[in-house]
């Protein structure tokens, strides 16, 4: 799957556990990003993840909850956007957000928070696309919408709407 994301140019390939380390490689920019998990076996969850309770919500749901979103035979986790009309986030604010969320801070990234459910969550890998002329949430569509016709209409596992 890298092979084919970096084909259609996407950069980074960096696990959360480096990008916590040094977030310095991500570009601010507009454009989407895609997390990834490397392995294909059936994941183990956590009944309480790291994510951060934003306005005192819990962002955990039941494991059954979990097992019923896993997409099988599927590396794509999340798919994400960053900027566009009306919105200044770069790529790198979002994912230092989406990071920060997933270390147990109050942050709004409510979309991908299934991730920080998942026993393996750092080591998942985050690549992204800078957008110079398209406008990100198109892109985060369409590609929402190609996941799904590849996996029987199911959107990736962490992404909550189309």
């Amino acid at each position: 799957m890298q092979n084919e994301l970096r084909a259609k140019g996407f950069s980074g390939f960096i696990t959360f556990q480096e990008l916590i380390k040094d977030s310095t490689l991500i570009p601010s920019q507009k454009g989407v990003y895609i997390v990834l998990r490397d392995n294909m076996e059936k994941p183990h969850f956590v009944p309480k993840g790291t994510g951060g309770f934003f306005k005192q919500k819990d962002p955990n749901i039941a494991i059954a909850e979990l097992e019923k979103k896993w997409v099988d035979n599927s590396s794509i986790l999340y798919i994400g956007k960053a900027g566009g009309e009306n919105n200044r986030a770069t790529l790198k604010s979002r994912i230092e957000q989406y990071i920060k969320f997933g270390q147990g801070k109050p942050i709004g990234h409510k979309g991908g928070r299934y991730i920080w459910q998942l026993a393996d969550a750092y080591s998942l890998i985050v690549c992204w696309k800078i957008l110079s002329k398209e406008e990100p949430r198109e892109v985060e569509k369409q590609m929402i919408q190609e996941f799904k016709e590849k996996h029987e209409g199911k959107r990736p596992f962490a992404n909550l709407k189309d």
